[in-house]
C-alpha cells in the first residue's frame, strides 16, 4: 500500500477558504507502477461511493479498481476519509522516525487565504498496484468561502485554472487564479 496525496496551489483573491467537496466526482489519470505504458486516462469516481463487491472478495471497500494486463488481482484506489488519513499519517510518521525521517507532509485540509500561492494537501488516497499521476478538474469539485462569509458551491469550475464571482452581500470580487495541482507519494 502506498499513500498518494493530491495537493493544490492557487492565488486566492477575497477568498477565506477553498475546499474539496466530499460528495462529487473526481477525475484522475492513473498508471501501472510496474509498467511505463499501461495507463488509464481520466478515470472518474465519487469518493463518497465504493464499488460493489462479491462476498468472496477479500479486498477492502474501494473507490476504483483496475486489472492490469497479466495481473492476477485487481489494483485498487481508496480515498481516505479524514479519520483514516490522520491514522495513516500517524503510522507514516512513526515509520519515518525509525528510518531517520524524510519530508514532512501535512494531513489533508482546506486551503486558506494564508496558503495563497503554496501547495496544500487536500486529499489522501491509499493505492495498491495503481499510481495516480494527474488530477483533472471537471467543475463543481470545490467550494469557495469568500472573506465576507458568502459560500459558492455551484459552478466553481477550475478546469481552466481560474474562477471568479461576485459577493453581492459584501460588494466584493472573489477569485481563484492560477490553479495548479500535483500528486505526491507519501
Amino acid at each position: 500500500m502506498v499513500l498518494f496525496i493530491l495537493c493544490i496551489k492557487a492565488e486566492l483573491d477575497g477568498v477565506e477558504s477553498l475546499s474539496l467537496l466530499k460528495n462529487t466526482n473526481l477525475c484522475f489519470s492513473v498508471r501501472n507502477p510496474l509498467s511505463d505504458y499501461e495507463t488509464r486516462e481520466k478515470i472518474v469516481f465519487n469518493p463518497s461511493e465504493t464499488l460493489e463487491q462479491d462476498e468472496s472478495d477479500r479486498e477492502p471497500p474501494h473507490h476504483f479498481a483496475v486489472k492490469w494486463e497479466g495481473a492476477k488481482k485487481f489494483s485498487t484506489l481508496i480515498v481516505l476519509d479524514e479519520e483514516a488519513a490522520k491514522s495513516a499519517f500517524k503510522k507514516m510518521k512513526k515509520k519515518g522516525g525509525k528510518k531517520g525521517g524524510g519530508g514532512e507532509i501535512d494531513a489533508p485540509r482546506d486551503m486558506t487565504a494564508d496558503d495563497s500561492g503554496e501547495y496544500v494537501p487536500v486529499l489522501a488516497m491509499e493505492c495498491r498496484g495503481v499510481e495516480p499521476y494527474a488530477f483533472h478538474p471537471l467543475g463543481n469539485e470545490f467550494k469557495v468561502t469568500a472573506s465576507g462569509g458568502a459560500v459558492f458551491e455551484e459552478d466553481v469550475d477550475l478546469s481552466e485554472g481560474d474562477w471568479g464571482d461576485y459577493d453581492e452581500e459584501n460588494d466584493a470580487a472573489v477569485g481563484v487564479n492560477e490553479f495548479e495541482s500535483k500528486i505526491i507519494s507519501a
